[in-house]
């Protein structure tokens, strides 16, 4: 049975959908009736209907007769296995029904519900009440109104018994936001003032003192010289949380931005509007910043960052986001593993370029990125940004009427002692100038060749000479990992995206419709001085014709 109601204030959400659900008999009708007309029934509902609508439920309400003792055991054979089965993400609150039926000799609700809920964590509170006689039904919709408000899923392992992960990031960035003199521990005047941010009500002295006793009673690095610790705020939030005051942590957590899902809200982000063909990239002032950033997490001073202090710099996101295949080789290391500063500087501007704001669709899996600082012969440097697409996913790419709109340049590489790879890479190359100029998105394009330290295919090179000049671009550059001749690659992709008039290669088609616009030129300027020459004759005949005239 789906019991909607409309009260203010759920997190965001314009109804709250609460499902009831119970073996027969276990009085799901007469609570849901109950609550909205404080009457009973005796109506049945469908069990796999009730199953169904779990999968569309905001909170569960499991019910069990506290008359019907087979009822109760039926949570833990039947209903919560099912409910895991369905991988049911909703708060499930158990509910007996029927109180004023239930005897003296069948316990108390904390003796018959402990095993239980020990053994299915995921339950958020017990109750018991009876609709007959109208005993703590509102109640219950009170608690599931509170389970959807505050949660406990996303903030509690209730396994661990502890904060899980992201909420402990949340609030450790809260915790330094709110650290003013930047001395990891709050003072009595900080914690006041993080008291009126979150409540809009000060501390009492003798409550600052309680808090901090009771925290250093329990845990003595939860205090020191200089007030409560990260680790005493902390956990002060676990002993929260553990005593049912979620509403409290989770006051703080969206004063501070955060949503159910302990993401800061996408309202606190700025929106970001661009043109296919535009791309964004870090200004001067933002490169500064984050070089304040680099220097305060290289704890060590060695102008690198190891991979335990770039986790430390991310340590209040929700969770690292180079950890992700995109980012893990995309920058190049030093011997030991550090980032050095270029290294961080590239990092973020590819994260710029492929993913600047968090609601923006990331790259699929499977592509790769490399980002690197080239710098170029007049001493200027700028960061390269490369995408491998494999061959197979050219076709896919070049789909979208838009794919080639953010390239700056498309390199086209071949393996120089192979002839068909050549001819593939020919193949690509007229599928990208043919796509550019159908869509309007044409792009430089420069042709690599490949494992230079090898025999060449005579063939390869003569034919990507005869193509490079007939589609007016330069010819393959032979490039060799092997021997580290790069052949200056990088200065001469910068090169061809801040010239690329000169490399935009010609297809036949624009080529005959360059020749055709040529022509009409051409003859268009005859027709000009012909009809010049025709208005001289005009005047001379004129001229001519008076002096004959005037000799007669």
């Amino acid at each position: 049975m789906a019991l909607a109601a409309a009260p203010a204030n759920l997190a965001g959400k314009q109804s709250l959908r609460v499902v009831v659900i119970g073996d027969p008999g276990t009085g799901k009708s007469s609570l849901v009736v109950s609550a909205a007309t404080e009457a009973t029934s005796p109506a049945p509902e469908q069990r796999s209907k009730l199953i169904a609508e779990c999968q569309s439920a905001d909170v569960v309400v499991l019910t069990y007769a506290c008359d019907q003792p087979a009822t109760l055991e039926r949570l833990s054979s039947f209903w919560f296995p099912e409910l895991r089965r369905l991988q049911l993400e909703a708060p499930v609150i158990v509910v007996g029904c029927k109180l004023d039926l239930r005897g003296e000799e069948q316990g108390t609700l904390d003796a018959v519900m402990a095993p239980i809920m020990v053994a299915f964590r995921e339950i958020e509170t017990c109750i018991e009440c009876s609709a007959l006689r109208q005993i703590l039904v509102y109640e219950v919709f009170y608690y599931a109104q509170k389970a959807v408000l505050y949660p406990t899923a996303p903030l509690f392992d209730q396994e661990a018994q502890m904060l899980k992960l992201r909420c402990m990031r949340a609030l450790k960035r809260i915790f330094i936001l709110c650290d003013h003199d930047r001395d990891g521990a709050f003072s009595d005047v900080e914690l006041n003032d993080f008291q009126v941010i979150c409540f809009n009500a000060p501390l009492q002295p003798n409550e600052i003192i309680g808090v901090k006793r009771t925290i250093q009673e329990k845990l003595t690095e939860g205090v020191n010289e200089n007030g409560l610790t990260l680790t005493g705020f902390l956990f002060l939030h676990t002993l929260i949380i553990g005593n049912g005051k979620l509403e409290t942590t989770w006051t703080v957590l969206r004063k501070f931005g955060y949503d159910n899902e302990l993401k800061l809200r996408d309202d606190l982000i700025p929106a970001i509007k661009r043109a296919p063909d535009q791309t964004l990239e870090l200004k001067s002032q933002v490169i500064d910043f984050l070089r304040g950033i680099f220097n305060m997490f290289d704890t060590d001073n060695d102008g690198a960052l190891q991979p335990a202090e770039i986790n430390d710099l991310f340590s209040t996101a929700p969770e690292n986001p180079w950890s992700s295949h995109l980012y893990e080789n995309c920058a190049e290391n030093n011997v030991l593993g550090g980032l050095s500063f270029e290294g961080f500087i590239s990092k973020w501007t590819l994260m710029t370029l492929i993913h600047p704001q968090p609601s923006d669709a990331p790259p699929v899996n499977g592509e790769q990125f490399a980002a690197n600082t080239v710098e170029l012969p007049d001493g200027t440097r700028k960061t390269l940004v490369m995408r491998e697409i494999s061959e197979g996913d050219v076709g896919p790419l070049l789909s979208d009427k838009e794919s080639l709109a953010p390239c700056d340049v498309a390199v086209i590489v071949y393996d120089s002692g192979d002839e068909v790879s050549w001819q593939r890479a020919r193949e690509l190359l007229v599928q990208v100038a043919t796509r550019g100029k159908n869509t309007g998105y044409e792009v430089p394009c420069l042709i690599v060749a490949a494992k230079d330290d090898l025999d060449q295919s005579p063939l390869a090179l003569q034919d990507s000479t005869r193509v490079s000049h007939d589609m007016g671009i330069e010819t393959p550059i032979p490039f060799s990992v092997r021997l580290r001749d790069l052949n200056n690659i990088f200065c001469r992709i910068v090169h061809a995206a801040q010239q690329p008039h000169l490399s935009i290669p010609e297809t036949e088609a624009g080529k005959t419709h360059r020749q055709y616009r040529q022509f009409l030129n051409r003859s268009l300027t005859v027709v000009s001085v012909g009809a010049a020459v025709a208005v001289v004759g005009v005047a001379a005949y004129r001229v001519y014709a008076a002096r004959k005239n005037a000799s007669s």
